[in-house]
């Protein structure tokens, strides 16, 4: 990556949020599904949330060769691509002393369209098994028609900032007096029992992947 600029570097205000550390970065992406791209079209701004994976220190998003916003970036264009994880809810004796616990990612890079096939399919494989691991090996590969509607963009992430909160309630000393609960609320994006499909073959149990994976919720 490249070395940090004013885009990426932490704020003089609350330094101690910032963390440098690749692994802390990796560990953020790894976790998330869902990203926000940022990027500008003919001086007009705009903001997609879209799926992803990460492979090394290359993201990579999917999606069809129709979507305006994927043939834009097709072109090779600069963007923002954001990750954020809301870990609690962090209610202090003032309104102003609320805040989140939360980690983030805001990663800059170029985007790149993926145009050999052996590129293609480590993403639509890597894709798959961010999404959900062993799924790959067990459902139905994409056919040749299935990839020709794809389109794969890779963003080699050339600096990134990693932010977060994780402590408690921070009042002033004039309110820790206050009749007034304070505290931490954590949350958890948890998985609920699958719902299957029976519009096709009925009876088909559940895989053991998908059952481990209910398990981690």
């Amino acid at each position: 990556m490249k070395a940090k600029t004013s885009r990426t570097e932490g704020s003089r205000y609350y330094p101690k949020r910032y963390d440098a550390n690749p692994a802390s970065r990796d560990a953020i992406l790894d976790e998330g599904l869902v990203c926000h791209v940022a990027f500008n079209i003919e001086n007009q701004p705009f903001l997609i949330p879209t799926a992803y994976c990460r492979v090394e220190n290359t993201l990579y998003l999917h999606g069809s060769v129709g979507s305006h916003f994927f043939m834009q970036m097709a072109r090779g264009i600069p963007v923002c691509v954001s990750v954020t994880h809301v870990d609690a809810l962090v209610l202090a004796r003032s309104v102003f002393n609320h805040s989140m616990n939360y980690r983030s990612v805001v990663a800059f890079g170029k985007t790149r369209l993926v145009d050999t096939d052996a590129e293609r399919w480590l993403a639509a494989e890597k894709f798959t098994e961010h999404v959900m691991p062993g799924r790959w090996a067990d459902a139905r590969q994409p056919s040749a028609s299935d990839m020709k509607k794809t389109m794969f963009i890779a963003v080699e992430i050339e600096e990134a900032s990693v932010k977060f909160r994780a402590h408690g309630v921070a009042d002033d000393p004039a309110d820790m007096d206050l009749e007034v609960w304070a505290g931490v609320l954590p949350l958890k994006l948890t998985p609920l029992a699958p719902e299957p499909d029976e519009s096709g073959r009925a009876g088909v149990p559940i895989p053991e992947y998908l059952n481990d994976y209910i398990g981690k919720g």
